[in-house]
């Protein structure tokens, strides 16, 4: 199989792909175009559609699709010029090269995260992590195996564990550092700050915004979670509860960013320092792998808004 981190720009190919979107397009000549995203386990490319003519079969979005395509570049990105197309049929195709996962080990990283509950000194903080990460019939199944975003960053199998790790260390590192900081607090809040993923994203090969991911998001689906568990453990302070869900609402850190709050306690605006960098930081790595110049530069990143640049040397 010819994956996507190894297409370069003059090839010609023929190969399956997943269809991770399809919209209908004007040229600027009022013509009928179709633009794609194409998806495997290394990543996404997009594809055009120029001529819609008897070689462009019936296929939908998230169908595995055969392509027969040419590698060109626009604004410093590959681009795929499909002239054929039709469904792959069942045996053709391995789902498993098609589901994108992280490359450091899911078990060890959910063990390791895990392990920060028993650090709790606070018994109803550690109660409501028991109770959302190993009680809830939902989160306690599928958490360790989610991805962390549609698009964005972490987008892969195991996404979610590797970033809720990355930002809990964070946090654990800081939370010594500053006054007035409850390290409990925000622990716990950077164990849970994305929890809400599981419920508004689909699993793969979809990996899809569910009905209450469009309608609530992950922000307010992590804040009910935190209020129904926190009901379930007797005497679980109100202004405790108050101070997670504020965490959890305000990680966004601004209105722009799909925030209700902004960060208002230390607790919250640490966790809004910690996942911002981790989820950039990332963002940086990734393109960087999927550059295929290997040159110091690796052009404009349209998320970042900035070229971006390795740092070796002779």
């Amino acid at each position: 199989m010819k994956y996507i981190n190894e297409l370069r720009e003059g090839e010609n190919i023929i190969e399956h792909y997943l269809c991770k979107s399809r919209q209908t397009m004007k040229s600027r000549n009022g013509k009928n175009y179709l633009s794609l995203k194409l998806q495997d386990k290394t990543g996404m490319v997009d594809a055009k559609v120029w001529d819609l003519n008897n070689d462009i079969q019936s296929f939908q979005e998230n169908d595995f699709i055969k392509v027969d395509a040419f590698v060109t570049t626009f604004n410093n990105e590959l681009q795929l010029n499909v002239k054929r197309i039709r469904r792959s049929r069942e045996g053709e195709y391995d789902p498993a090269d098609f589901v994108p996962s992280t490359d450091k080990n899911i078990d060890e990283m959910y063990d390791q995260l895990m392990g920060y509950i028993k650090t709790m000194k606070n018994p109803y903080l550690k109660k409501l992590l028991e109770e959302i990460f190993l009680r809830h019939p939902v989160i306690s199944k599928e958490f360790k195996y989610h991805s962390a975003a549609k698009a964005m960053h972490h987008s892969f199998r195991g996404g979610l564990v590797e970033h809720t790790l990355s930002v809990t260390q964070l946090c654990d590192f800081l939370a010594p550092r500053y006054n007035y900081v409850n390290r409990d607090i925000l622990v716990a809040s950077a164990m849970l700050h994305d929890v809400g993923k599981v419920l508004e994203l689909s699993d793969f090969p979809t990996n899809d915004y569910t009905d209450d991911g469009q309608l609530l998001g992950h922000l307010i689906l992590g804040s009910e979670l935190i209020r129904d568990a926190a009901a379930k453990i007797d005497g679980f302070p109100k202004r405790l509860e108050s101070l997670m869900k504020h965490c959890m609402l305000s990680h966004h850190g601004e209105y722009e960013y799909g925030s209700p709050k902004l960060p208002s306690t230390p607790e919250a605006f640490l966790l809004h320092c910690a996942d911002n960098l981790d989820a950039k930081t990332k963002m940086i790595e990734e393109a960087l792998d999927a550059d295929s110049t290997q040159g110091h530069w690796a052009g404009y990143n349209r998320m970042l808004q900035r070229n971006l640049s390795r740092s070796d040397f002779e």
